[in-house]
C-alpha cells in the first residue's frame, strides 16, 4: 500500500510513499536498539550538544519547515515557521536542564548510601497525529533522547513527508545513525511494532480509538504507555469579565491550527448576564480572522487538513443547528477544491447536541449559557474530556480558585488562551488520557526509576 501526501488546499496530490514492508520495519528496529545500546553511555552534555545543534537546524530553515506544514496539511505558513522554533526551544530548554531534571537524589536511609537514579528504558515508539506534525515529534523526542533512549516514529498517514523530513534534521544535527527513525507503516502496524520485544514503551497523540487500541496492546504486553487524547476545552466567561478581552482570547484559542488542536477552545461557556454582549464582539473577531492562501504571510486561517474531516465537521454543524442551535457566523462548506472551512459560531447549544457533546475539530465556536459562576463549572466539568480549560474574569484570585479548584482538566489557563510549553507538564484526565509530556514530569516518564542502596 501506498503512503500519500495530498495539498489540502487544491486537493493535489503532492507524493506517493510505499509503506515498509514488515521484515524491514522489524530489521530497523533492531538497528535503531543497536544505536541504543551505545547512546545510553553518553554523557548528558554530549546530548545537550546534539539538542543544540537541532534546534540550530530547526532556527535556521524554519522557514523551509513551515512551507512544507503548508503544502502537506494546509497550516498556515507563518503558524509552521512559530511551530519549528518552539520545537527549537523544547530542544534548548532540556539541552539546559535535563541534567539536573534527571540526576541522582539521594535518600537518607539507615544504610551507608541510598539514592533514586533515573535510567533509559530502551527504544519507544512514537504514535503521532497530523495537527502539529514537527512540535508533536519533538516534544516527544527531545526529552526522550536526553533521558538516553531512542525512538521509532509511526506518524499520520497524510504527513510522510513531515516525518522524513524530521529524521533528516535529527541525523543533520550529528544525532548518532539509526537513533532516530520514522516508520512508513499504516494503522495496521502498529500493534507488531508495539509487540516487539526490542521497542520497551509507546507514547501516542490522537483520537479516543487510537489510543484505547494503543493502550490495549500496551497493556497486554506488559509496556509503558503514555497518552494524549481528546479534549473539549471549556472556557469560562464569568459576569465580571473584560468582554473585548474575553472575545481576543476566546477567538485565538478557537483559531489555533485552524481550530485542529487537542487544546483549542471549544465549549465557551458564558454567563447569562454577558451573554449577548459577548456574543456580538465574539462574532465580530471570528469574522475578522483571515482565511486564505496558506503560504500567504498573512494568512491566520488555511484549509482542514482533509476533506473527510471537514464533511465530519459540517455534519456536527448540521445536526447542532437541527437540534435548536442557532448559527450565528459561517457554518457552510464554500464551493471549489480543497478542505475549506469558514470561521463558526453557534450560538444556544445545549445538551444531546454534537457541539455539545463531541469534539469539535475545525474552526467552529460552541457557545453555551449558564447561569452564574456555578453553573459554568457544573458545565464545563459536564464532558468526558479534561486536557484543557480557561477562566475570563476580571478577578486574578477568583480565577486562581476555579483553576486551581473546581475544573477537571490537566491545565487550567486564568485570561489566557491554553498552550504547551516545555516548562509545564502537559497533559489531561477522563478520556483525554494519561501521563504527561514536557517538564520534569515528561522526561521522566520513559525511565526506569531505579532505587541504589549500598550497606
Amino acid at each position: 500500500m501506498a503512503i500519500e501526501s495530498v495539498n489540502p488546499a487544491t486537493g493535489e496530490k503532492l507524493q506517493s510513499y510505499d509503506e515498509m514492508p514488515q521484515a524491514e520495519v522489524d530489521q530497523t528496529i533492531a538497528q535503531v536498539h543497536e544505536a541504543f545500546l551505545r547512546w545510553r553511555s553518553s554523557s548528558f552534555e554530549q546530548r545537550a550538544g546534539h539538542l543544540r545543534a537541532a534546534a540550530k537546524v530547526l532556527r535556521e530553515r524554519a522557514q523551509e519547515w513551515g512551507r512544507l506544514m503548508a503544502r502537506e496539511m494546509g497550516k498556515p505558513l507563518r503558524d509552521g515557521v512559530a511551530e519549528a522554533q518552539k520545537c527549537a526551544s523544547c530542544c534548548e530548554f532540556y539541552a539546559e536542564h535535563g541534567a539536573r531534571l534527571l540526576a541522582r537524589e539521594p535518600v537518607p536511609t539507615e544504610a551507608r548510601s541510598s539514592f533514586v537514579t533515573f535510567r533509559p528504558l530502551g527504544v519507544v515508539l512514537a504514535v503521532m497525529p497530523w495537527n502539529f506534525p514537527f512540535w508533536q515529534v519533538f516534544r516527544f523526542a527531545a526529552p526522550a533522547l536526553m533521558a538516553g533512549n531512542a525512538a521509532v516514529l509511526k506518524h499520520a498517514s497524510n504527513v510522510p513527508a513531515c516525518a522524513l523530513a524530521i529524521e533528516r534534521l535529527l541525523r543533520e544535527a550529528g544525532l548518532p545513525e539509526n537513533l532516530f527513525r520514522t516508520l512508513p507503516i499504516g494503522n495496521a502496524q502498529v500493534d507488531h511494532v508495539i509487540e516487539h520485544p526490542l521497542v520497551r514503551a509507546v507514547t501516542l497523540t490522537g483520537s479516543g480509538p487510537a489510543g484505547r487500541a494503543v493502550a490495549r496492546k500496551a497493556g497486554e504486553m506488559l509496556k509503558k504507555s503514555v497518552l494524549e487524547l481528546g479534549g473539549s476545552d471549556a472556557y469560562l466567561v464569568l459576569e465580571d469579565a473584560d468582554l473585548d478581552l474575553a472575545a481576543t482570547v476566546c477567538t485565538k484559542a478557537r483559531m489555533v491550527n485552524g481550530g485542529q488542536s487537542c487544546i483549542a477552545g471549544k465549549r465557551f461557556i458564558v454567563v447569562d448576564a454577558v451573554r449577548t454582549e459577548f456574543e456580538r464582539r465574539f462574532v465580530e473577531k471570528m469574522r475578522a480572522v483571515r482565511q486564505g492562501d496558506p503560504l500567504a504571510p498573512e494568512t491566520e486561517l488555511g484549509p482542514l487538513a482533509r476533506t473527510d474531516l471537514r464533511e465530519a465537521l459540517q455534519r456536527q454543524v448540521v445536526d447542532s443547528v437541527a437540534r435548536g442551535a442557532r448559527c450565528l457566523l459561517g457554518g457552510r462548506i464554500p464551493a471549489g477544491p480543497g478542505a475549506w472551512y469558514p470561521p463558526t459560531v453557534l450560538s444556544e447549544v445545549r445538551p444531546g447536541m454534537p457541539a455539545y457533546e463531541e469534539e469539535l475539530f475545525g474552526p467552529v465556536a460552541a457557545v453555551i449559557a449558564a447561569r452564574d459562576e456555578a453553573d459554568a463549572i457544573r458545565i464545563a466539568n459536564d464532558s468526558a474530556f479534561g486536557l484543557g480549560a480557561a477562566v475570563i474574569t476580571g478577578d486574578r484570585a477568583r480565577g486562581e480558585r476555579i483553576a486551581a479548584e473546581a475544573i477537571e482538566a490537566g491545565c487550567v489557563f486564568v485570561n489566557e488562551a491554553v498552550r504547551s510549553d516545555p516548562r509545564l507538564p502537559f497533559g489531561g484526565v477522563k478520556e483525554s488520557g494519561y501521563g504527561r509530556e514536557l517538564s520534569g514530569y515528561g522526561i521522566k516518564e520513559f525511565v526506569n526509576i531505579k532505587t541504589v542502596l549500598v550497606a
